[in-house]
């Protein structure tokens, strides 16, 4: 078939990230992730290179995609049979293999300090042992334009000899990142000219300029048939090409999308799901701008588009946000116009009146975010705004006071430690109910801070309502402060979530950082009560 297999490598370049640190368990519940959205091959890492990848491979998953081991290939002056490196990357078991090979003279020189003749046989013998071994050879040609552009002579030698191996794969790499796509687009086209078919020829790019999805995409359109890739574009420096963004492109894309059936609209619609769980496993916050699944992805500020964007999505919607798991959001700001604010109200259920006076909602958002507010990105906040104008805000309960204590002091050990304390009383059903708790986590040195303690004070007891917090987190917190000095006023935002998958955000605005955050804390618990229909 005249299809693209796609390729991840999220488990072995997206490790190389800096901060990632990835656990065997959550190799495996990635792998898990990727097999489910139909991924072709799923590189694990490189068995023996360090504890977590050995461990991965010890017990891999159980996966419809081929599980592939990285390596390199053998050392020069010994045989392939007789590499304890290659060997380490064999024993694992895979029935995909890929090893990296140096395709440009500079770097055989430089960093193997070997000939040219010697690398060439290296590429050759360790290929042609895979192929033996009845494994599935992939050739990953490091560094290939920039040695195609110093050298094509000798880089074109190393792709023969992998082909003339058997290699099943030979890779191009934009190891550093630097080759542009026509550059990319052109290189690949000679390549196959050359007598290697697009359908042995991958594709592997870098984002060092920004363009490692559009430098894929001319490779495929010069008739490569495999991509490689990350989930949201982890890896060294810049990243990798994000397979994230590679695959919604090459699905809803009509020049690509016959090139992947493996991708179901089904697995379509989980991309923006794998994309947030990965975010939560690495404890980041979704880039906003990321094409397709990230939070505003789908976002319509200005009045012009909001107007265009309730008549016909497509005047600025280039695909449809369903498709791939996410939802359009009008928000609100300083900004907007009345479009926004109709059409942000609808998103929310909620009844507009004949009396209501739309202008009134408009004047408060500007004149709060004049004050530090910022309701394009506390979607939940402008909406609690916007039931109070209307007449459709309910009373859960009221806050009738907090405390919050921060204290510095020696523990039993005599080490020097802070801690935080919480105290609210709330008002539900005629009674109070106070709640203490303090911030510590798993020792008492390890002091989560005031917030912290204030979100804890609050979840502990609410009364009748308690059941339907029970299952919200806060995933994210932001402070901004909009002015100088010591009387700068403080703008908190917080992300909230629940075991339904819901996201909500929240602000809050005072001199006050502790203020402002219980301001956003209370708004989220009220849009969680009122989203779930408690009484």
């Amino acid at each position: 078939m005249n299809r693209l297999y796609l390729y991840d490598t999220t488990l072995r370049d997206g490790q190389q990230t800096q901060g990632v640190q990835f656990s065997a368990s959550e190799k495996i519940e990635i792998a898990q992730m990727l097999d489910a959205l139909g991924l072709d091959y799923i590189e694990g890492g490189w068995p023996g290179a360090n504890p977590t990848d050995s461990e991965f491979f010890d017990n891999p998953p159980e996966t419809r995609a081929t599980l592939t081991a990285f390596g390199m290939t053998k050392r020069a002056g010994r045989s392939a049979g007789n590499d304890e490196v290659l060997a380490a990357v064999l024993n694992a078991g895979t029935q995909g293999v890929c090893l990296v090979g140096k395709t440009h003279d500079f770097h055989v020189h430089e960093a193997l300090g070997i000939s040219l003749d010697d690398n060439l046989e290296n590429i050759r013998a360790s290929l042609a042992h895979l192929v033996a071994q009845g494994r599935e050879a992939i050739f990953d040609a490091e560094h290939f334009f920039d040695g195609w552009k110093a050298n094509r002579d000798y880089a074109l030698d190393c792709l023969l000899a992998a082909r003339n191996a058997g290699a099943r794969w030979i890779v191009l790499c934009d190891t550093n990142g630097g080759t542009l796509p026509h550059e990319i687009e052109a290189i690949t086209a000679d390549v196959i000219a050359e007598g290697i078919p697009g359908d042995r020829l991958g594709i592997h790019t870098h984002d060092d300029t920004g363009n490692a999805v559009a430098g894929s995409l001319a490779a495929i359109r010069a008739g490569v048939r495999q991509v490689q890739g990350t989930l949201n574009g982890l890896g060294e420096r810049c990243g990798n090409a994000n397979l994230t963004t590679l695959i919604a492109t090459l699905a809803l894309k009509e020049e690509f999308a016959p090139l992947v059936p493996q991708i179901s609209k089904d697995a379509l619609r989980s991309l923006l799901k794998v994309s947030r769980r990965l975010d939560e496993i690495l404890n980041r916050a979704p880039a906003p701008g990321a094409p397709y699944v990230g939070p505003s992805a789908f976002a319509h500020k200005a009045g012009l588009h909001a107007s265009a964007i309730v008549k016909n999505p497509a005047t600025y919607e280039h695909v449809s946000p369903e498709a791939v798991g996410n939802a359009r959001i009008i928000p609100m700001s300083n900004q907007a116009g009345q479009s926004n604010l109709r059409a942000r109200l609808a998103e929310a259920g909620l009844e507009l009146p004949e009396s209501a006076d739309l202008a009134a909602i408009l004047s408060e958002i500007k004149l709060r975010e004049d004050q530090g507010y910022a309701y394009d990105v506390a979607q939940a906040s402008f909406e609690l705004l916007a039931r109070r104008h209307l007449g459709q805000l309910p009373r859960f309960f009221e806050v009738e006071r907090y405390r919050v204590i921060v204290e510095r002091r020696r523990n039993a050990m005599g080490q020097q430690i802070s801690v935080s304390e919480a105290v609210v009383v709330v008002q539900l059903d005629g009674q109070r109910f106070m709640s203490v708790s303090e911030s510590q986590g798993e020792s008492d040195a390890d002091d989560r801070g005031p917030v912290n303690a204030l979100w804890r004070a609050v979840a502990k007891d609410l009364g009748r309502y308690q059941a339907t917090i029970d299952d919200m987190r806060l995933v994210d917190f932001r402070v901004r402060i909009t002015n100088g000095g010591t009387d700068a006023v403080t703008r908190v935002t917080i992300d909230s979530e629940d075991g339904q998958g819901r996201r909500w955000s929240t602000v809050g605005v005072s001199p006050n950082i502790v203020d402002a955050s219980f301001e956003a804390l209370q708004e989220a618990i009220i849009w969680k009560l009122i989203r779930d229909g408690a009484p």
